[in-house]
């Protein structure tokens, strides 16, 4: 089972760039790459429909912190699942406008490190750039869960380039078809 994590939601909007918000992207992107698994074969799963927040279904953590509870929720429901692949989507931020592309953090372990591989090559291909993948240490998610698992920087918010393709429909369907094809390959390898 592949568990699709579509980054932040409800009072959660991620970053942001004048009104648009990560939440809002990320579930586009997600919804397409769900469908498209889907409709390939795959047994996926999306971890939000629309635009709320996991910690609302949270089962599993008893915390004040939302946002502990809402990396708790995603973190269980990858283990209940049995999730054989994670990837969690979101959206990157940087003060310079000048920088773009996508980049994708892994769990530092091997497979995880072929799947970010997998994707980082689909989606530098559509964005015609050369970025490496980095392991992710800090991140809850790719610390505390145990299947592959891999966070995908879909582009930056903050360049006029990246902004263009993660805000219209045609560029999430491209980059949802990049992040498959990634998936795809890398099941293929394994």
């Amino acid at each position: 089972m592949i568990l699709i994590d579509a980054g932040h939601g409800g009072i959660d909007g991620g970053t942001s760039y004048g009104s648009i918000l990560e939440k809002d992207i990320t579930l586009g992107i997600s919804r397409k790459l769900f469908l498209m698994l889907r409709s390939d074969g795959f047994g996926a799963i999306l971890n939000r429909l629309g635009d709320y927040a996991p910690s609302d279904d949270n089962r599993w953590l008893r915390s004040s912190s939302r946002h502990m509870r809402d990396l708790a929720q995603r973190k269980e429901l990858a283990e209940t699942i049995q999730a054989a692949v994670v990837v969690s989507i979101h959206i990157n931020w940087a003060p310079s406008p000048a920088k773009h592309g996508p980049l994708v953090l892994y769990r530092q372990e091997g497979r995880s490190f072929l799947l970010a591989q997998s994707l980082q090559e689909q989606l530098n291909r559509l964005y015609q750039t050369d970025a490496l993948t980095r392991p992710g240490k800090p991140f809850y998610l790719l610390n505390k869960i145990t299947a592959p698992t891999v966070i995908v920087e879909a582009g930056f918010i903050s360049s006029p380039v990246d902004r263009a393709q993660l805000c219209s429909s045609k560029g999430q369907q491209r980059i949802a078809e990049a992040i498959a094809d990634g998936i795809i390959a890398y099941l293929m390898e394994v």
